[in-house]
């Protein structure tokens, strides 16, 4: 039977959430993940990642995230967390499922994959921010003599040829990777913009204790709060030190942005030049909905219309969006919100 009530399209933290909270209705509803197991889009990342956020603070809703709730959990006790977190539930997730085609009925919406044709009354679209790796069109030119590779697909230094590296990009990410590769060989990591470190504690405490505490992950984005915090880029949480360390001893080199790429050289806005080996781009990624074919339903840059999660395309929703209601709907530990209010939105209908 391939007719439900609810169609969840994205088998992550945020489907997840969502299907927690519509097991506690009457709804019959899907999820279908694109993936083999739950949790491989974490296990697929670079071997050293760990969250920014304590295991405390990186729960969905009604399961705690096992070991010392202080710690940072790696990207494997994560999607092990994901997976045990489905199974937990007993949620209703359909693998391998990746979503060819979406079109809006005179009942619903009808969900065409590779292998079958699925009808649903409600759609929610939660294949998050982060689906297509984003290169620049500097990464374009002329560089074919240096390896270069998206940190979607770099796993670790093995996968590097000797000698000095470029991080083009300066986010969690990047810092995070450049202080593991400053370690063995010098690193240029270009951020483009200025960026705050924020410490990873203080006075003892987990820095997300006093963010959580003072309401200033779960501050609406058209709050004063709010915008103040979205005109700026994403802090980097933890690696101050690190990063001073590894500069005082010539080992990192912090540059401008990248202005081009020629054979091996890299030069930079203020002039600087570098000689490299290799790329890493830390450039994040970009939406793809290309498979949503229902009007009304996108923007002109292709992003999704919503008000906190909500299309103003009948029984559609959105959710794990970054900013989709506040700082703290793109974290682990805050989409379970968003996903409750959509849940309520449904059942009040």
């Amino acid at each position: 039977m391939n007719e439900y009530d609810v169609i969840v399209v994205g088998g992550g933290q945020a489907g997840l959430a969502m299907g927690y909270y519509l097991r506690q209705t009457n709804r019959r509803f899907l999820i279908l993940d694109s993936q083999k197991r739950t949790g491989d889009s974490w296990r697929q990342r670079y071997d050293t990642l760990v969250l920014f956020t304590p295991r405390r603070y990186s729960a969905l809703p009604g399961l705690e995230f096992p070991g010392e709730q202080m710690q940072l959990p790696t990207k494997e006790e994560t999607a092990d967390y994901l997976e045990m977190y489905a199974r937990h539930f007993d949620l209703p997730i359909q693998y391998q499922s990746t979503v060819l085609r979406v079109e809006k009925t005179a009942g619903g919406y009808t969900v065409e994959t590779a292998d079958e044709v699925l009808h649903t009354r409600s759609l929610v679209v939660a294949t998050g921010p982060f689906q297509t790796p984003f290169i620049p069109a500097l990464g374009q030119q002329d560089s074919s003599d240096v390896f270069s590779l998206h940190t979607a697909s770099y796993r670790n230094e093995t996968q590097l040829p000797p000698g000095p590296v470029l991080i083009v990009g300066g986010g969690n990410s990047g810092v995070q990777i450049a202080v593991e590769l400053a370690a063995s060989r010098p690193v240029y990591l270009s951020m483009g913009q200025d960026r705050t470190f924020l410490p990873a504690m203080i006075f003892g405490r987990s820095i997300f204790s006093y963010l959580y505490a003072f309401g200033l992950l779960e501050s609406p984005g058209t709050s004063w709060l709010g915008k103040k915090w979205r005109a700026k880029p994403d802090p980097i949480f933890g690696y101050r030190k690190q990063v001073r360390e590894l500069t005082k001893k010539g080992q990192l080199h912090v540059t401008q942005r990248t202005r081009s790429i020629q054979n091996r050289t890299a030069t930079f806005d203020d002039g600087a030049k570098a000689e490299i080996s290799a790329i890493i781009w830390a450039t994040g990624f970009r939406s793809n909905y290309e498979w949503l074919q229902i009007p009304g339903v996108l923007a002109a840059d292709g992003k999704p219309i919503h008000e906190r999660g909500i299309s103003p395309v009948q029984d559609l929703y959105f959710i794990g969006l970054p900013w989709q209601y506040s700082r703290g709907s793109a974290l682990l530990g805050g989409v379970g919100n968003d996903a409750k209010y959509i849940v309520e939105r449904m059942e009040n209908q």
